[in-house]
């Protein structure tokens, strides 16, 4: 039997639409006919070189890391007690870890050192096919009204997020009378925004982008204010930061851009005892000031994806219906054109490869 995927076969080519065999389903994995497959700047940074250093991958290959389908089949030694089923819909949790360091113990598999990333390792979901470990597969079946092309970008986009401002919570950051920042508004910071809402206990929420439609895409989201941050100064993003609060400087910031302009606004504008948390991936590194960290006593800090709790923490709230989409179906055709789209920054929301 064959199927369709969009394979990478060497960096800074575009993607490939091959006829392939449909993956064997192994003995503890789950065969699953891909419903919908979130498009990442990852994936275009993935194409680009970006990860050839720390991710390397074996060509051809196929991309995707964020995807919902059906369960086609089951491997001969899935346990029942994983409560699948052929027909359910599903979701991927896409980290993989190899189950034996602190880290996986832990929880955190998306952290192992040997662990895999399905799209960064592991053929991904710009196929009709994929397959999966079962203990890595989540059913969805009993969520009211699912729709597969909203529930693919839960798995990164709406997951990477939630983990970052729970840090910042955790961290006592947030709250009543602290301002957040959510600084670049894309597919991360569309939720970014919900989250530092639903988690911020009262916070004030604003929203940094380069451009109005994903600025007014924060503001539909439950940002407070915005600042089009595009072409203007540190003291011209502080005077409008204080027309808008009342303050120049705010107390946390999830940068969901990575670029080294969009972190050294971060931590230019942030306050005594702030914490920049960091999960965007533009760039290749950062420079903060050290005095005025140390002296602020100020807190930067990585956060990098999330693990299998967080997603279902994730599935919850959306099953509530406290989560929004802003979402983009493209074809498995155009998805040479998204990318590039995705490179330029051109995307609003999340571009999303939706199958039949």
């Amino acid at each position: 039997m064959k199927m369709r995927a969009a394979r990478m076969h060497g960096y800074n080519q575009p993607l490939q639409i091959d006829e392939v065999p449909v993956p064997d389903v192994g003995s503890t994995q789950v065969l699953i006919k891909v419903a919908a497959t979130g498009m990442c700047r990852s994936d275009f940074q993935l194409v680009d070189g970006y990860f050839r250093q720390g991710l390397p991958v074996d060509m051809p290959f196929t991309p995707g890391h964020e995807i919902a389908g059906t369960i086609a089949a089951l491997g001969t030694e899935v346990p029942k007690s994983s409560g699948l089923s052929e027909g359910d819909l599903i979701v991927v949790d896409p980290n993989w870890g190899d189950g034996t360091c602190r880290q996986c113990h832990e929880g955190n598999e998306q952290l192992c050192s040997g662990g895999q990333l399905v799209g960064f390792g592991p053929n991904g979901g710009f196929a009709d096919y994929v397959v999966a470990p079962h203990n890595h597969v989540i059913s969805v079946a009993n969520l009211p009204n699912p729709r597969p092309e909203y529930l693919a970008p839960l798995t990164d986009a709406g997951l990477t997020p939630y983990r970052g401002m729970k840090k910042l919570r955790d961290a006592s950051k947030l709250g009543s009378g602290r301002t957040v920042v959510i600084n670049g508004i894309g597919g991360l910071g569309s939720y970014a925004v919900q989250y530092a809402r639903l988690l911020g206990a009262g916070a004030t929420v604003v929203g940094f982008a380069r451009s109005d439609g994903k600025l007014a895409m924060a503001r539909e989201n439950g940002a407070h204010h915005t600042v089009n941050v595009r072409g203007k100064s540190v003291e011209d993003v502080q005077n409008e930061l204080e027309n808008l609060t009342g303050r120049r400087t705010v107390d946390a910031v999830l940068d969901c851009a990575g670029s080294s302009e969009s972190l050294g606004l971060a931590a230019a504008v942030l306050g005594t005892e702030g914490a920049l948390g960091q999960v965007g991936l533009m760039g290749q590194r950062v420079e903060l000031p050290i005095f005025p960290f140390v002296s602020g006593e100020k807190s930067y800090f990585g956060s990098f994806w999330g693990n299998y709790n967080d997603l279902t923490e994730v599935l919850t709230l959306a099953s509530q219906g406290l989560i929004k989409h802003h979402v983009v179906p493209v074809k498995l055709d155009d998805i040479n054109d998204t990318l590039e789209a995705l490179g330029r920054g051109d995307i609003v929301g999340r571009a999303v490869v939706v199958f039949d």
